[in-house]
């Protein structure tokens, strides 16, 4: 929703909201003073004001629930190398409503980054996904998953090798585990690929989040992909 929408406040509302919204959006863009703009917004009346704000703050707190309630939020968690290009495909994906690098997949509790590249930890380099079903289904991301790397290779994508580099569905539930089985099968079987899958299938079990710096790292850095 635009932030600037007051088009679900009473008619009697709408003028004094909507001018100082006007007002301040013009001063911040260096087109009125600040004292145009005090003089101004001082003629309505502040409790007119307040009371307007409250109702908009209220608004918009309700609209926000609503939309939560009514997306059908799930989880899919991927390894599939280095996990900077795999968050930055994965968050181009209509219906995708966040991501996270991590770990998963091994036995050291809170393992830092050093820790799994020993490769002694047992953790995959990961994305964890929370995604909208109403608008992209698990299915869909699986097979965008198997587009984005290579899963013929054991613990390898590219020049990075290593088990934390291993290519690995770990499914949250029954539906999540069947899907990638059978989409494994399915292309095996289809010849897309000139060797058999080494994808692993597990259930997803603690996931624990990257350091910040790994959060977003190509975006941050203007970038859409590594070596992916």
């Amino acid at each position: 929703m635009n932030s600037d929408d007051t088009s679900f406040l009473p008619h009697s509302n709408r003028t004094a909201v909507t001018t100082a919204i006007v007002l301040f959006v013009l001063a911040a863009a260096g087109m009125l003073g600040a004292a145009t703009v005090y003089v101004a917004v001082s003629r309505t009346s502040s409790s007119e004001l307040l009371g307007d704000a409250n109702q908009l703050k209220t608004s918009l707190l309700e609209r926000e629930a609503m939309n939560l309630h009514s997306a059908n939020l799930q989880k899919a968690t991927f390894g599939a190398g280095c996990f900077w290009g795999v968050e930055s495909t994965f968050r181009e994906i209509p219906g995708v409503v966040d991501v996270a690098v991590g770990y998963a997949g091994g036995d050291l509790k809170n393992p830092t980054y050093e820790d799994v590249c020993t490769g002694s930890t047992g953790h995959a380099e990961v994305v964890e996904i929370e995604f909208d079903a109403n608008q992209v289904s698990f299915q869909q991301l699986v097979d965008r998953f198997f587009d984005m790397h290579n899963p013929m290779t054991l613990n390898r994508q590219g020049p990075d090798v290593g088990t934390q580099y291993r290519s690995a569905v770990f499914y949250h539930d029954d539906a999540q585990r069947e899907s990638a089985v059978a989409t494994i099968k399915r292309l095996d079987e289809s010849g897309k690929f000139n060797r058999p899958i080494v994808t692993q299938v597990e259930a997803a079990g603690p996931f624990y989040r990257a350091e910040e710096y790994h959060q977003n790292y190509l975006g941050k850095r203007g970038l859409k992909n590594c070596h992916l």
